[in-house]
């Protein structure tokens, strides 16, 4: 597992982005602490709300790169707040589907919470109409 102690939430963030970009889902994963939080405010029903610990969030993760290639963020935005290890991001993940072919763009605010150089804490504020797509819909749990 990598270093990150001391890493800012920036960096982390950053760094987990390349990581995406890689398809190294298991670096990605790496960067989690043990106890981490993934939630889905948004999540439509039959989806996933709510990952608790890396293990859950690993198997949540496992079949990304089946389904998305991942090419790009642009439009990346990190804002930080009166909470030093917690930011707000605004972001746009593009690529390909790869069951289709078609193209993935998907607008994203995530609220991140860093605590000893791993995130612990993760709200994904993700658009849930995207699961209407064929081929985008991954996760464990959902009923597409």
């Amino acid at each position: 597992m990598p270093e990150t102690a001391g890493t800012t939430p920036e960096e982390l963030y950053r760094h987990s982005l390349r990581l995406l970009l890689d398809k190294d889902i298991a670096g990605w994963v790496g960067l989690w602490a043990e106890d981490g939080v993934m939630e889905f405010p948004f999540a439509p029903p039959g989806r996933p709300t709510r990952l608790d610990g890396r293990p859950a969030v690993a198997a949540y993760m496992a079949g990304y790169t089946d389904h998305i290639d991942l090419r790009d963020f642009p439009e990346l935005r990190i804002h930080r707040t009166d909470d030093p290890q917690t930011v707000v991001v605004e972001m746009r993940g593009v690529g390909l589907l790869v069951g289709t072919g078609a193209p993935f763009d998907m607008r994203y605010i995530a609220v991140v919470t860093v605590r000893d150089g791993r995130f612990a804490s993760y709200r994904d504020y993700w658009n849930p109409l995207a699961v209407l797509e064929a081929g985008v819909d991954f996760a464990p749990g959902s009923t597409r």
